[in-house]
């Protein structure tokens, strides 16, 4: 049995690129010098999200894949691994996560004069 889902390459071309990612350089293309205390912290999480998604992706390219697949299915397979992959890296940086987040902000905070 096969399943046929159409337009399947073209949403997950548009939703490839990483949001995190998107995110993120929308952000710091902006003025962060007038920057609250806590608009500093959600760049630097932002940051800490974007940097464990792609160490989360390197070592996903270090697993095997099945060469049993077919393309739509591999579609959609990487589609939901983008998806599980951006979540968990989001979810990882809201808490202590790495602590880059932290080093970061407190890092900023002395380049803006914000102590």
């Amino acid at each position: 049995m096969s399943l046929a889902i159409d337009g399947l390459s073209s949403l997950y071309d548009t939703k490839n690129t990483s949001n995190t990612a998107n995110k993120l350089e929308d952000t710091l293309n902006s003025d962060l010098s007038k920057a609250t205390e806590d608009e500093l912290m959600e760049v630097c999480k932002d940051f800490e999200a974007y940097f464990t998604e792609q160490m989360f992706k390197a070592m996903q390219k270090m697993i095997p894949e099945s060469e049993s697949v077919s393309s739509s299915t591999r579609q959609l397979q990487d589609y939901y691994k983008e998806q599980m992959v951006q979540g968990l890296a989001e979810q990882s940086a809201q808490g202590e996560g790495l602590g880059l987040a932290q080093m970061l902000y407190e890092q900023m905070k002395r380049n803006y004069g914000l102590d």
